[in-house]
């Protein structure tokens, strides 16, 4: 049977599913991966058939205001939606659709008739627990949470309304609306599965039935992966560091957030790992290291704290070693999980991007290494996540669809 993911956005937002189809492989499923070409040696690595999505990811990491960030993301989804209509071949027998994919693969779904599944890292459905998670605002209550979920889902079908019409037309439906389509789709019962832990966020009870929280879906690495020679003799000549650093975010920033992250480093007394990223962050120093990619599952673990944007994935990456965080969230949904990391006690409170100076960050790193209470926050959100399966649950669920 094959399979076909779809997803789009920075690495974070695509290399959870390099582990997923990693395990559906393991299953006996034939599985590819459609994204964007600078993730395609990702998904080679991890056995995965690679598929190009037109866009280009690259620049995205240097906006932060809202608006900025919608006009960005409208022109990324159109660019996006030009090729959507090549990424599916007459073999496929199901279409799993991440966050971003998922309004432009419900076309392909119905222009076709192949299955589809929803398979989300981030909750969109609006609800009176929270609200939207792109807003990064506070608990509005539960009647006004609700009313700017349903307007955030409004603003998203905005962002796709051009790449969906234009979709439409070569795929020669006839026009529909995103909001038409998501109502469709909400009377269909569509199902959606949310990679993430219910440590951070439990299912919503107001939430309609086919949408579940299943669990973190881990990005793939080889399980006798071994860090760099340099890394690792600086992980044994002294104690356990901080590292720092922002994923694909803060693209220009590179020399400013340097010195801040060795200034507050050295005030907090503590030894740290820089990892270059977008940014590009370097120092050197007996005291400090840089890096670039590794993989988080094989680092985070001898950490004393991590210091991050506040992703998705890097959240659940330092929950799962069991390590405390300080966050430094910059845009989108980022400010949401800050925010859960911080009232689960397993990071100190969020220091927004704008706001970030060495002597805010060394005081939340005193705060974070020197007091025990965030790092038995993370402790027993580690335990949480050692219960949860995400990838396994995934494959159950598949294994219904497709049996049905």
């Amino acid at each position: 049977m094959r399979v076909l993911i779809a997803a789009a956005g920075s690495r974070g937002d695509v290399a959870p599913y390099t582990g997923l189809g990693a395990e559906l492989c393991r299953a006996g499923y034939d599985v590819t991966l459609a994204t964007t070409d600078t993730f395609a040696p990702l998904v080679r690595e991890a056995g995965l058939e690679f598929r190009s999505l037109p866009a280009d990811t690259r620049v995205r990491g240097s906006v932060t205001g809202k608006r900025e960030l919608m006009r960005t993301a409208a022109e990324f989804i159109t660019e996006l939606g030009q090729g959507f209509a090549d990424v599916m071949d007459g073999g496929t027998d199901l279409l799993l659709l991440s966050t971003t994919t998922a309004p432009l693969g419900w076309h392909l779904t119905e222009a076709t008739g192949t299955p589809s599944l929803g398979v989300y890292l981030q909750p969109t459905a609006a609800t009176g627990d929270f609200p939207p998670v792109v807003t990064g605002s506070r608990s509005l209550g539960r009647l006004a949470n609700r009313a700017t979920g349903r307007f955030a889902l409004r603003m998203a079908d905005r962002i796709y309304e051009q790449a969906v019409a234009q979709l439409r037309r070569r795929l020669q439906l006839p026009p529909a609306s995103p909001s038409e389509v998501r109502r469709r789709q909400g009377q269909a019962n569509w199902p959606v599965l949310h990679g993430f832990s219910t440590a951070l966020v439990p299912r919503p009870a107001d939430w309609p039935s086919g949408l579940e929280v299943v669990g973190n879906w881990w990005p793939h690495h080889e399980a006798a992966e071994q860090l760099p020679t340099d890394l690792e003799d600086f992980l044994r000549a002294g104690p356990r560091p901080v590292l720092i650093g922002f994923g694909s975010m803060a693209a220009g920033d590179g020399e400013r957030l340097s010195e801040i992250a060795v200034q507050a480093l050295r005030r907090a007394g503590l030894r740290g790992i820089l990892q270059a990223g977008t940014a590009g962050l370097a120092a050197d120093g007996n005291d400090v290291l840089t890096i670039g990619e590794v993989p988080h599952a094989v680092l985070f673990p001898r950490l004393a704290a991590v210091v991050h944007h506040g992703g998705a994935g890097t959240s659940a990456a330092a929950l799962r070693a069991g390590v405390p965080a300080v966050t430094v969230p910059v845009t989108a949904d980022q400010p949401f999980w800050a925010g859960r990391l911080a009232a689960i006690g397993a990071a100190t409170d969020p220091i927004p991007f704008r706001s970030l100076t060495a002597e805010r960050l060394a005081a939340s790193l005193h705060q974070v290494v020197r007091q025990q209470t965030h790092s038995r926050a993370a402790a027993r959100a580690a335990q949480h996540l050692m219960t949860e399966n995400g990838a396994g649950r995934t494959l159950k669920t598949i294994q219904q669809l497709t049996d049905g």
